[in-house]
């Protein structure tokens, strides 16, 4: 895994069989002062990320308008997630749940838990594989 990132995950059986073994709760910066986004594969249109958030959110007004299908779920916290199309709604997610959230549907997170890291899994797939286009009030870019 790439050190770009900011951590390793790490490789723990080395890489003879190009084989890339780590664990998702490694690493987890408990107090990052901003989300992090790993990606951990990619390849034909699909890529795999993990999200560790230690209690942030979108900012008012910040809303995702990703060109490809994403598939998220938590494996540890707990989040809210927006969708603009639900107006004021918020879908609370805990350990388990998913979403998935087709390309172009605007959303946002609403909040993530502020006493322990919550940690997302992410695949997208569709469209091109570009990190999520951020869409703001009178920003017209998707």
């Amino acid at each position: 895994m790439s050190a770009a990132h900011g951590h390793a995950i790490g490789n723990r059986f080395g890489n003879r069989s190009g084989n890339r073994i780590g664990n998702l709760f490694a690493g987890i910066d408990r107090d990052a002062g901003a989300e992090h986004f790993e990606q951990l594969a990619g390849r034909d249109g699909v890529v795999i990320e993990r999200i560790v958030s230690t209690g942030q959110a979108s900012p008012e007004g910040f809303w995702y308008d990703d060109p490809r299908d994403e598939w998220v779920v938590l494996l540890a916290g707990a989040a809210a997630l927006q969708f603009e199309a639900e107006g004021d709604a918020l879908r609370p997610l805990q350990p388990g749940d998913y979403v998935q959230i087709p390309a172009h549907c605007r959303h946002r997170v609403a909040w993530t838990d502020e006493a322990a890291p919550t940690v997302w899994l992410a695949v997208y797939f569709g469209g091109d594989d570009r990190r999520a286009l951020p869409h703001t009030s009178g920003d017209n870019r998707a």
